[in-house]
């Protein structure tokens, strides 16, 4: 563990939960994968169900829609309108494919177990500390085997602006009620997570799963007030 500067007494902590708490990547990509062969059953031609033809809808969305980078739910569902309605769909059949498709995606997307190894540090640290999630993402947190740890989850949204928006940031500390210099947020991007949680006046955690911990290989905008070489240090806090 290093100390970039000494910090005051932990009452609470909130987590991200993408390439914090597990390596993300891999189950995103399987999903996007299956989510584009499950599309393949409502193109009247397969062909043009392929990555680059949803890149572009999501291109084009974002384009029009700005707004939707804060919300990946919402986005997705208005990409796979946007592309189911250019296979022909329209009225129910369209609002059912997309419920379908959605559904499918958001299952395949939290399909897997959190490792006993973070369950375990998460147990310890429930027992000491009040736990809020904070995420930009939109992972199942009962499906991935989480959700009992966390008193309450935020995900981003169109009413709570992405990381490092301190909006999140703020409505873990109402809910804690907890002056914010005594929550510490943990978390592996130095922007979204150690920015975002100085902006909202928490304390920071530095911890990345998906990747070597090396400060010189990081975009720095703050330094964290702790890097952590393993989550487990954060029991001997």
């Amino acid at each position: 563990m290093i100390y970039y500067r000494k910090i005051g007494q932990i009452k609470a902590m909130t987590f991200d939960l993408d390439d914090t708490l597990y390596d993300n990547h891999p189950y995103i990509m399987r999903a996007e994968h299956a989510l584009i062969d499950f599309l393949g059953q409502f193109a009247d031609d397969p062909s043009r169900s392929d990555p680059a033809y949803w890149r572009e809808h999501k291109r084009s969305t974002l384009q029009q829609q700005p707004n939707l980078h804060s919300d990946m739910g919402l986005l997705r569902r208005e990409v796979l309108t946007s592309g189911l309605q250019a296979f022909g769909h329209s009225g129910q059949v369209l609002k059912n494919a997309v419920d379908e498709a959605f559904d499918y995606f958001y299952f395949q997307r939290s399909n897997f177990q959190v490792s006993e190894e973070v369950t375990t540090i998460l147990t310890t640290l429930a027992e000491r500390w009040p736990l809020v999630a904070i995420t930009n993402g939109n992972v199942n947190l009962e499906q991935i085997g989480i959700a009992d740890y966390f008193q309450k989850s935020f995900h981003a949204s169109l009413a709570f602006p992405m990381k490092p928006s301190s909006a999140m940031f703020d409505a873990a500390r109402q809910l804690l009620k907890l002056p914010s210099e005594s929550i510490l947020h943990v978390g592996d991007n130095l922007e979204k997570d150690v920015l975002g949680a100085k902006k909202a006046g928490f304390m920071s955690a530095w911890y990345a799963d998906n990747r070597p911990m090396r400060i010189t290989n990081e975009d720095v905008t703050v330094l964290p007030d702790i890097q952590l070489q393993h989550l487990n240090e954060l029991c001997h806090l």
